[in-house]
């Protein structure tokens, strides 16, 4: 027996995913204040912590369009 989701169960999971990727990217930004919050802060760490926000944005980005087709179909 075999079971599909629905549109709505499918939307309900990107959701998710998104959500989780939003807590990721918060997390990497209160992350950079505390490493601007010391005297000799570390650039290369905290450039390498906006890098990671930018590579989530891409991943909130793809599933916010794959969304949008499930909410079209």
């Amino acid at each position: 027996m075999t079971s599909e989701l629905t549109n709505e169960e499918k939307i309900g999971i990107v959701n998710q995913h998104i959500k989780t990727l939003n807590y990721n990217k918060y997390n990497l930004n209160l992350t950079i204040l505390e490493l601007n919050a010391v005297s000799s802060p570390n650039q290369a760490t905290i450039n390498e912590m906006i890098l990671q926000i930018s590579d989530l944005d891409d991943k909130i980005s793809v599933l916010e369009t794959e969304k949008t087709t499930l909410e079209q179909e």
